[in-house]
């Protein structure tokens, strides 16, 4: 008789398979990440098929103490947020989804776990005077000053790559994994386009506009072709010369958030202020799902919701018989 699949076991099993069927590298992260996270409450490495319902609930349970973060640098103590611990919820039931249909366990047990609920983010979109305050500080370093001379600043060498990547977000709403993974062959800037690769492998094409294009297209020609023999074709590139990662995106765009004084400076708020903007102009919500690359309408219905109001105050504010009080 041959010996039960220990859960370690079966976490590289189900990472071959996930790897073979060409799941995204950062899907494959982050359940590597919520597997590791069980093993370690568990704190050993049990039969998977022992593994009870029960075991998963008081896991998610000690999710939601608050605990310091990982790192060296001082951050507050918290816990997890629900969307993380639904993600990792999601993870578990893919990897014991996976071992049913391997006949490695009689059933799925964590389908019978309630899903946690996310807490609703409230969003805010950027500005109109945040997004270019954003750009002016791309330009240029902070001021600095040495003994006996006045007040000087530098051009930034990354300017052109810092104003494509905040007018690519803008225009398109793409996601930061969409953005770091663009490559150079799926940028068609003589017809305005880009192609990304979504979740699920769903690749989908996004217009740009003549803005966006002109900036792409300046800084692939005066920055991005002179590195382009050393490394691959993304076309976002950090420090080496390597490809940008979602981590040192999120840094960049802070750090220009805090120059600018626009606080709160992450990729996502750029998918939402994209979004929101779209349907304020008139956009149609079909198209704008496709753009985003969303499986249902939830989200856009709540863009769609945040639009509305603001179309209604803005009616309020601008409307003739309002303010002239007839």
């Amino acid at each position: 008789m041959k010996p039960p699949i220990t859960l370690s076991q079966a976490i590289a099993g189900y990472l071959l398979d996930a790897r073979a069927r060409h799941l995204s590298i950062h899907t494959i992260a982050d359940y590597t990440n919520s597997f590791r996270k069980l093993q370690v409450f568990l704190g050993e490495d049990p039969p998977l098929a022992s593994i009870t319902p029960d075991d998963i609930r008081k896991f998610l349970a000690d999710l939601a103490t608050p605990r310091a973060p990982a790192g060296i640098a001082p951050r507050p103590i918290r816990p997890l947020s629900k969307k993380t611990v639904l993600n990792i919820h999601t993870g578990l039931s893919a990897l014991w989804t996976w071992a049913v249909h391997e006949h490695i366990i009689p059933h799925q047990i964590i389908r019978d776990i309630g899903r946690p609920k996310p807490e609703r983010p409230v969003i805010v979109p950027f500005t109109q005077d945040d997004v270019r305050r954003l750009l002016a500080v791309c330009d240029r370093t902070r001021p600095y000053t040495r003994p006996g001379q006045r007040i000087s600043d530098n051009a930034r060498p990354a300017a052109l790559r810092d104003r494509a990547i905040i007018l690519v977000l803008l225009d398109t709403g793409v996601r930061a994994s969409e953005l770091c993974d663009l490559r150079l062959r799926h940028c068609d800037l003589r017809n305005s386009r880009i192609t990304v690769m979504g979740k699920g492998s769903k690749e989908r094409d996004l217009p740009l506009g003549p803005s966006t294009t002109k900036a792409l297209w300046r800084y692939i020609t005066v920055i991005r072709d002179l590195t382009e023999a050393t490394t691959d074709d993304r076309v976002f590139l950090g420090r080496g010369n390597r490809p940008m990662t979602r981590h040192a995106l999120q840094k960049l765009l802070l750090r220009l958030g805090a120059r600018a004084e626009v606080p709160d400076c992450h990729p996502h708020r750029f998918r939402h202020t994209f979004a929101i903007t779209y349907l304020r102009n008139g956009g149609n919500t079909l198209a704008l799902q496709a753009c985003l690359g969303h499986e249902t309408m939830e989200m856009v219905a709540i863009y769609a919701t945040i639009a509305q109001a603001d179309i209604e105050n803005g009616h309020k504010l601008a409307s003739p018989v309002e303010n002239w009080r007839l």
